[in-house]
């Protein structure tokens, strides 16, 4: 009999598949957001190009600040590298082969400043400067390449008038010179010998760099921090652009299975993509930005652009600090996000933001600067803690960045009622205050930064600016020859009164001399000065009753132990030596001239240059110039403001009387140089962070309206009307942008007041944020007029349209 029962088959196990974890998981939903970046369609390219593009931007200005430190060492070695070396034992070295006779020279024509060398060789094998292969001969000279085009440009003929004398032979190599617009020239010569200004050398090549004040270094660290943390916060805002709309394509990976860890990993991808491109696009714009450097020499900052090269260990962190933040960044902001199935959960009511530890970043902030207590200026740079500046600066302004998003939410939503354009703005951005803080963090700091500069620059003005004290309304030149004559001065009263747009010239001629019978006050001969002038001129110099030819008079300033001692030479009646002073050659033979007996005193006017001239005036007839030992001439010339160019045809009438003539302007006040450099640098990086700035907020909003143009298109179908949604745009932005800059105001005075204690100075301007708000004003209005057109793009009716 049969079995007839059916047999059960043995089961055969089916494999099934084992998700990823932890690193392979990582890279699996990391690599899928990277495709869908570069596959989503035009949704999905619009927002890496907008990320790239915001990414990129930063990295370029952080690849530029990376580059500033070779930029400055590669400059300064070519200056050191061409700069004469001179000795310091006080010898005068001996001519040899290779030794060169120099002298500095330059000129100013329409606000620049060509500056060259006077050189003759003492032999046949000369030491050379860098970019010369040979010593120019008498009547030659070698240009920059800048130079010589200025040269060449016929709308310069007074410049080619300048060194007429001089045919230009080459130009100047790279090695010699400090960048490709700079005006630079050698220029042989055969009447130069190493005495007076002229001095030998046998090599080039020297240091004469001085360090920094202590002061401007805290200065130059507090800059840094100001003009990069706006940067780093903006890099960090557009990674996050078009967010909302990437939430929508996340919901629907939920609806298909994945997990919430998995599509968060999905975000970090794409926006790991988009800053990988920024990145690529960061270094495309720094390359192009870099050429620049070469061509446009903004405030007297250029280089070539091959010394724009940053770090390796700056590009290294760059290069792995901006994807790493991308991830961070795009992991946080999801937090506060419920990425379901069915869709994206933000209208629920959300947590409130803690004020805690938003508020402990300043605190810990300015403590970390307080800690580090005041700068000793007389122990140099040592006594800069530049880590406590950098990281207590930081917090500072950090922590005004975090507080913002807390004041806007607290502000706005307390705030009902009001027109349309008002509801329409303050409803947006009390669903929104994130997005609408993020796009205002970088102005927030960047004025917050600036005020605290502004204050700390104005309470250490008087450090280094000086007023001169000269008198810019009676001379505007002053003009200087080691030659003395009394033919020379009286041709250059009359070459330069006879100059177009001279009106009125006053020249003398002065030197020192000294008391004849051995006298000594303080182990020291009696000295004075003498002053030779017309009437004249002498009544500029002092305050004259009455004056003629042959007349002496003996000048006094308001102090009375100067006066004194220059009674002790000027004693009327007596002698006095016009010849070499014994204490520095006491071989030497007087020369004696005797003071009149009636010879009157005077009070000293102050001259132009904003000095008063003590000692003995002189008329021409009164005393023989050409006796006088170690004289000079000095004319202060006025021109007539009317006149286009008139200094420069004084500069070219100087330069026809005597070719190694010194020709100044007169300043009412003199800056020192390093603390210039560090003001024009600010200029420069101020004026491109607050590009930068400006380009974060248009972005930003473009993105906005983008994410909103369904909404547009349905309020227009609806009967808004345009001019109520434009308006509502601008107070979008504004009423961020005035609570960011009333943050920063406050902020920026606190840090302001901490600097100027650590530099030991007091606030002297506490109204340095007028300008900057205004700043902020104008910025808020530029932006709103740039996104009024793609506003009208988006409220057209295909707006509607969905799939």
């Amino acid at each position: 009999m049969s079995d007839t029962r059916v047999r059960s088959e043995p089961s055969i196990a089916v494999p099934t598949a084992v998700a990823p974890t932890g690193v392979a998981a990582w890279m699996r939903d990391l690599g899928m957001g990277i495709r869908f970046a570069t596959g989503g369609g035009r949704e999905g390219w619009i927002r890496t190009i907008l990320t790239a593009l915001g990414v990129g931007l930063g990295v370029a200005l952080l690849l530029g600040a990376a580059s500033v430190p070779n930029m400055l060492q590669n400059r300064d070695d070519r200056s050191f590298a061409r700069t004469p070396h001179s000795s310091f034992d006080g010898k005068p070295l001996k001519a040899t082969d290779s030794t060169v006779v120099i002298r500095d020279t330059g000129t100013t024509f329409r606000g620049k400043s060509p500056t060259g060398l006077f050189l003759r060789a003492d032999g046949k094998s000369p030491e050379l400067p860098p970019g010369l292969d040979k010593i120019p001969a008498a009547g030659e000279m070698v240009v920059s390449p800048a130079l010589r085009d200025l040269l060449d440009d016929p709308a310069n003929k007074l410049l080619k008038e300048r060194f007429g004398d001089y045919r230009v032979t080459g130009t100047i190599g790279k090695a010699g010179l400090l960048s490709p617009v700079e005006l630079f020239y050698y220029a042989g010569s055969d009447k130069i010998t190493a005495t007076g200004n002229n001095y030998r050398v046998q090599s080039f090549g020297q240091d004469n760099s001085l360090p920094l004040d202590p002061f401007l270094m805290a200065l130059v660290v507090l800059i840094c921090v100001v003009l990069l943390t706006p940067v780093a916060i903006f890099i960090g805002t557009a990674v996050r652009f078009g967010g909302e709309r990437r939430d929508r394509r996340l919901a629907a990976l939920r609806l298909v299975g994945a997990d919430a860890r998995a599509v968060r990993r999905i975000a970090a991808g794409e926006a790991l993509f988009g800053a990988l491109v920024g990145l690529a696009a960061g270094a495309v714009f720094f390359l192009l930005l870099r050429e620049l450097v070469g061509v446009v020499d903004m405030t007297n900052v250029s280089a070539y652009p091959s010394d724009m090269v940053p770090s390796l260990g700056l590009v290294a962190l760059v290069a792995v600090a901006v994807p790493v933040s991308a991830v961070l960044v795009t992991l946080l902001s999801l937090r506060s996000v419920a990425i379901e199935p069915l869709g994206v959960f933000r209208g629920t009511k959300q947590r409130k933001r803690r004020l805690w530890w938003r508020l402990a970043l300043p605190v810990l902030g300015i403590g970390t600067l307080l800690y580090s207590g005041r700068i000793d200026r007389s122990m140099g740079n040592e006594a800069v803690n530049v880590t406590a500046i950098a990281v207590g600066s930081a917090l500072s302004l950090i922590g005004l960045s975090a507080l913002l998003p807390w004041l806007v939410e607290a502000v706005v939503g307390r705030l009902r009622g009001g027109p349309v354009p008002w509801q329409l703005a303050v409803r947006r951005l009390q669903l929104t205050t994130g997005t609408a803080s993020r796009a205002v963090s970088g102005i927030t700091v960047a004025v917050a930064g600036a005020v605290a500069l502004q204050m700390m620059f104005a309470s250490m003005h008087d450090d280094f600016n000086e007023m001169t004290g000269q008198d810019t309304t009676r001379a505007q030149l002053t003009v200087r020859s080691g030659a003395a004559s009394g033919p020379l001065a009286q041709r250059m009263i009359d070459d330069f009164t006879a100059t177009k747009g001279v009106t009125k010239v006053i020249g003398t001629v002065q030197a020192f001399v000294t008391r004849p019978d051995g006298k000594k006050v303080r182990d020291m001969t009696p000295t004075t000065e003498v002053t030779i002038g017309t009437c004249a001129t002498l009544r500029e110099l002092a305050n004259l009753n009455s004056c003629k030819d042959g007349d002496v008079f003996v000048s006094h300033t308001g102090s009375k132990e100067q006066n004194g001692w220059v009674d002790q030479t000027a004693r009327p009646g007596k002698p006095v030596n016009i010849g070499p002073d014994p204490d520095f050659n006491k071989n030497a033979k007087q020369v004696l001239w005797t003071l009149p007996k009636d010879t009157p005193t005077v009070q000293a006017r102050t001259n132009p240059s904003g000095r008063k001239i003590d000692g003995i005036f002189a008329t021409p007839s009164a005393i023989d110039i050409k006796k006088l030992d170690d004289a000079s001439t000095t004319s202060w010339v006025k021109t007539d403001p009317k006149v286009a160019d008139a200094e420069e045809y004084v500069r070219n009438t100087a330069i026809r009387i005597d070719p190694f003539i010194g020709v100044d302007t007169l300043k009412s006040v003199d800056r020192d140089k390093q603390y210039a450099s560090i003001a024009r640098g600010l200029q420069i990086g101020a004026t491109a962070t607050m590009a930068l700035i400006a380009a974060s907020m248009l972005v930003s909003m473009i993105e906005q309206l983008r994410e909103r143009k369904r909404l547009l298109a349905v309020l227009t179908a609806f009967g808004t009307r345009r001019s109520s949604m434009a308006w509502s745009l601008l107070w979008q932005t504004a009423l961020p942008v005035a609570l960011g800059l009333g943050l920063a105001i406050v902020g920026g005075l606190g840090l302001g007041v901490v600097m100027t204690r650590m530099i030991d100075k007091g606030v002297t301007d506490w109204w340095s944020f007028l300008p900057l708000t205004g700043a902020g004003a104008a910025m808020v209005a530029i932006v709103t007029l740039l996104s009024l057109p793609p506003l009208r793009r988006m409220m057209r009716p295909d707006g509607l349209r969905t799939e």
